[in-house]
């Protein structure tokens, strides 16, 4: 039988926090992981709707254990308040879920001055993670889930002296760059969690073609770009919904058999049952890896040392 969210077991007493749990695959995400007992904590952007997807699954689902915490992935300075307000209140976390993202937008930059989807897919989350790393080794059976997509096929790895894109940017390029960036970021973070000794399980996973605001962000953002209005529309006509897309992220974060470095997708490559799919080729090589680990440290200035965060933490 395919796995379903009807097969997350209990997670009363567990410490969920989900980027993006305003919509689309965040908001499923949250709703489920609610309605199996945990406390979710809501990390998003634009509050107003952050609290109206929370009253959203109260609605539904009124013994729910909710908690907005704002969070601007394309600020540092957003992002390292939403960590130490995190973990002000949750000294333990169970699982950590990277899931928001923009798709395909025009070039922009960030408060800090990144490609604003590298910025937010990837350099938000990598921050976030470090922050919030010692509050997950202390967690027996914590994992990190990152969010990819089919679009790292056509991504390349980063570039130390133009991970920006400067001069050789298209929406479609970037877009893929980072997604490849949170697979690799994945993988790589659980290389170091196994050197580390740290029972931390970091996996990834893809939701296929899933119709979500995130396409029609996407077309919002160019004026109507065509590649844009496209998969808009192929989401809108072949999609799942974003009840069955989110299943890839919600195994890889509550599967018992799940194990680290791993990825969920669905079975038919953007359509079906969450599976697991071996990783290949490029995707676990360390060289790209190890390098995208490097520039985000320089560009970010934050020391990712997940020997050391691992050593702070008390289980």
């Amino acid at each position: 039988m395919s796995w379903s969210s009807h097969d997350i077991p209990d997670q009363s007493g567990r410490v969920a926090v989900i980027t993006g749990a305003n919509g689309g695959l965040g908001l499923e995400m949250a709703r489920e992981l609610a309605r199996k007992g945990a406390h979710v904590v809501m990390a998003a952007r634009n509050r107003d709707k952050a609290q109206r997807a929370r009253q959203d699954i109260m609605r539904v689902i009124p013994a729910a254990s909710l908690e907005v915490v704002p969070l601007d992935l394309g600020s540092l300075a957003s992002t390292e308040a939403a960590a130490a307000t995190i973990l002000a209140t949750h000294p333990r976390i169970d699982i950590l879920a990277n899931n928001a993202g923009l798709m395909a937008t025009p070039e922009g930059r960030t408060e800090d001055g990144f490609e604003l989807q590298l910025g937010t897919n990837h350099l938000g989350h990598f921050v976030l993670t470090a922050r919030l790393l010692p509050a997950l080794a202390a967690t027996p059976g914590s994992r990190i889930v990152s969010v990819t997509s089919t679009a790292r096929h056509i991504g390349r790895p980063i570039d130390p002296a133009n991970p920006h894109l400067h001069g050789r940017y298209s929406p479609w390029r970037a877009y893929g760059q980072s997604k490849l960036a949170n697979l690799h970021f994945a993988v790589e973070l659980q290389r170091r969690l196994t050197a580390a000794g740290s029972q931390v399980l970091s996996l990834v996973a893809h939701p296929g073609l899933s119709n979500t605001d995130l396409q029609a962000a996407s077309v919002r953002d160019t004026g109507g770009g065509a590649s844009q209005k496209f998969f808009h529309v192929l989401a809108q006509k072949t999609g799942m919904s974003p009840a069955q897309g989110v299943q890839p992220q919600l195994r890889a974060a509550t599967d018992p058999k799940a194990r680290g470095g791993q990825l969920y997708a669905p079975r038919f490559v953007n359509n079906g049952a969450a599976v697991h799919r071996p990783l290949l080729g490029r995707s676990v090589a360390s060289k790209p890896a190890q390098t995208l680990w490097a520039v985000s440290e320089r560009e970010t200035g934050v020391c990712f040392d997940v020997a050391a965060l691992v050593g702070t933490a008390s289980v």
